[in-house]
């Protein structure tokens, strides 16, 4: 990218046909995440100001986003955040991404579980706290465990449950499996 001016328009052109280059899977859709990322906008303001040019700093920040996604860092890692459940959930290296089709589970627990009576429910090496965190949100008697090996995804699933305001009945415990759990 050169000193002319990039708009919004150029910059998504340019990095499409260059993802698409480089095989990057869908590589308009992350061209466009990423730039939202960059300028806190939501993907469909960005066709709202196609002509919208972008300073040095907003540029060179996303240059660097290319470069690490060019360079096998997945998407959600350089945004910090995987929607789930139409949930907003951060995301880092500390985790692995929440799969699309762990959202069928999610479905399948719910329905399992009353919509307007107590329940609980174990979610097992939790990660980022999406399976716990969703069940939670969407049954609000119920409480969830949730256990995890790793101290780093544990924190990161307390932070998730924080935000996303199901702390209250959200437990996350660190150890393996069943461990942590009282007998």
């Amino acid at each position: 990218m050169s000193s002319e001016t990039w708009t919004i328009r150029k910059v998504l052109t340019w990095t499409t046909q260059h993802f698409e280059k480089r095989q990057v899977d869908a590589p308009r859709l992350t061209a466009e995440i990423l730039l939202s990322h960059v300028l806190k906008l939501g993907r469909v303001r960005l066709y709202v100001d196609l002509d919208r040019p972008l300073s040095k700093d907003e540029l060179g920040t996303f240059r660097s986003l290319i470069e690490r996604r060019l360079a096998g860092e997945p998407t959600q890692y350089l945004t910090g955040v995987k929607e789930f459940y139409n949930r907003p959930f951060k995301v880092d290296a500390r985790v692995l991404i929440p799969r699309p089709e762990t959202e069928l589970l999610v479905e399948a627990a719910l329905r399992m579980l009353p919509k307007d009576a107590p329940s609980r429910a174990l979610d097992l090496c939790t990660g980022s706290g999406c399976i716990a965190i969703s069940l939670a949100a969407e049954r609000p008697q119920a409480t969830v465990v949730a256990t995890d090996l790793s101290p780093d995804a544990c924190a990161l699933a307390k932070e998730n449950a924080e935000a996303l305001k199901v702390a209250d009945r959200v437990t996350v415990l660190q150890g393996d499996l069943f461990s942590p759990l009282p007998p």
